[in-house]
């Protein structure tokens, strides 16, 4: 085994010899490309503008499929004829989807985290701007 490796050397530096300056340019071009391509992304991942605005705008997505997706499931309670509990306040489809987004926040409290934080953020902006 050690005899092959030792003999594919010698045979790999004639060939890389045997290449023509057009060949030699081409390859260098090729890294040149790749390593643009390398830089533009690392300097994409340290945007953090760009990266925080992109995350609100899609915790803002979440949060308007998951508001349209409430309203739906209470405006289905609420047509479907049911009246509310003798003495009640009529919160029964409320409460229930109050039990969902709990059981949900407590699933992923990560993102409950990361949207309260985006809403506190949000309010201190506005509030420092008006005090400006």
């Amino acid at each position: 085994m050690g005899q092959d490796t030792g003999q594919d050397r010698p045979q790999q530096l004639m060939a890389d010899d045997e290449k023509s300056a057009e060949q030699l340019r081409a390859e260098i071009e090729d890294v040149r490309t790749d390593l643009g391509d390398t830089a533009a992304a690392l300097a994409a991942k340290t945007d953090v503008k760009a990266r925080a605005r992109a995350k609100a705008d899609d915790v803002k997505q979440t949060a308007a499929e998951k508001k349209d997706d409430l309203l739906s499931k209470v405006g289905r309670g609420s047509a479907g004829g049911t009246s509310p509990p003798a003495g009640g306040s009529g919160g029964g489809g409320a409460g229930a989807t109050a039990k969902q987004l709990k059981a949900k926040a407590e699933q992923k409290p990560v993102l409950v985290a990361a949207a309260g934080a985006l809403v506190g953020g949000f309010v201190l902006g506005r509030l420092s701007r008006r005090d400006g």
